[in-house]
């Protein structure tokens, strides 16, 4: 998969309590995939090629996976630093096997009038859908269907099976804190910030930042 922020990293424990043998997560953030390998993740350096599949390769003696996770969404660049908005997804159609499926809940919009390409802007990607057409490709996309997947996911946190806070690298600040936080979280730090307005998380006082 490729985005080791906070959805990136569900995404990959979701995988990982399902059975998958080898859960690799792409990104060009070094202190993200510091943390995806602490958390068990096999992390994979964008920065290193612009071929994915020879990254993969690397990890897996061929440049193929079974299933693709894009989260990152319509802000994806290129190694050029440029807005690339289709480049994760036709990636993804690049290196996954046929009849392979490719998970989507990086976020894409209907428009994105800021954005240097005109067809973006309009929220049309030029996509190689012809690629994924004839691997015989399920692309599976949208809003996650929280109650569906609610029960059994609370179930493996409270029987300790999914570690989601460590996983996320969860950590609680105050209501005052909360600019801060996005703006630090804005320049990719790897960490899940949880405002807590009135103190009340349990020991809380052992995850907050010290921001001095």
């Amino acid at each position: 998969m490729l985005g080791a922020g906070p959805v990136g990293l569900a995404a990959a424990a979701s995988a990982r309590i399902l059975g998958a043998a080898v859960v690799m997560i792409g990104d060009t953030n070094e202190k993200r995939l510091t943390h995806a390998k602490k958390v068990g993740f096999e992390p994979i350096d964008l920065n290193k090629s612009e071929k994915l599949g020879e990254l993969v390769e690397i990890v897996l003696g061929e440049p193929i996976v079974d299933s693709f996770i894009d989260a990152v969404g319509f802000e994806a660049r290129g190694h050029d630093g440029e807005e690339q908005a289709a480049v994760v997804l036709n990636q993804a159609m690049e290196v996954t096997r046929a009849a392979g499926a490719v998970g989507i809940p990086g976020l894409y919009v209907t428009e994105d009038p800021g954005s240097h390409d005109k067809q973006a802007a309009k929220g049309a990607l030029s996509l190689r859908f012809g690629l994924g057409w004839s691997k015989s490709h399920s692309f599976h996309t949208g809003q996650t269907p929280t109650l569906r997947y609610n029960r059994q996911l609370m179930q493996a946190i409270w029987h300790d099976r999914l570690p989601i806070a460590d996983i996320v690298n969860a950590q609680v600040i105050s209501l005052e804190d909360a600019p801060r936080g996005y703006s630090d979280f804005g320049k990719g730090a790897a960490v899940k910030f949880v405002l807590d307005p009135h103190g009340m998380i349990p020991k809380a006082a052992c995850c907050n930042l010290d921001w001095s």
